[in-house]
């Protein structure tokens, strides 16, 4: 797991928000959790590595 964070600023239509923060409760998470994950999967999804990558995540299975 990270052990520093950095602040992400994103501009977004302020219903698009809304929406997101109330099926982001309903999913009981955070906006900032689900955001995690997705930025997890996108670097996930072009095989960019990073150095906060757990080893057994990282290995590919067949």
């Amino acid at each position: 797991m990270e052990s520093k964070t950095a602040r992400l600023t994103v501009l977004i239509d302020p219903v698009k928000k809304k929406a997101f923060e109330e099926l982001c409760a309903a999913q009981d998470q955070t906006p900032s959790q689900v955001v995690r994950q997705l930025i997890r999967d996108y670097l996930e999804a072009h095989g960019v590595s990073y150095s906060t990558q757990s080893r057994i995540s990282s290995v590919r299975k067949p």
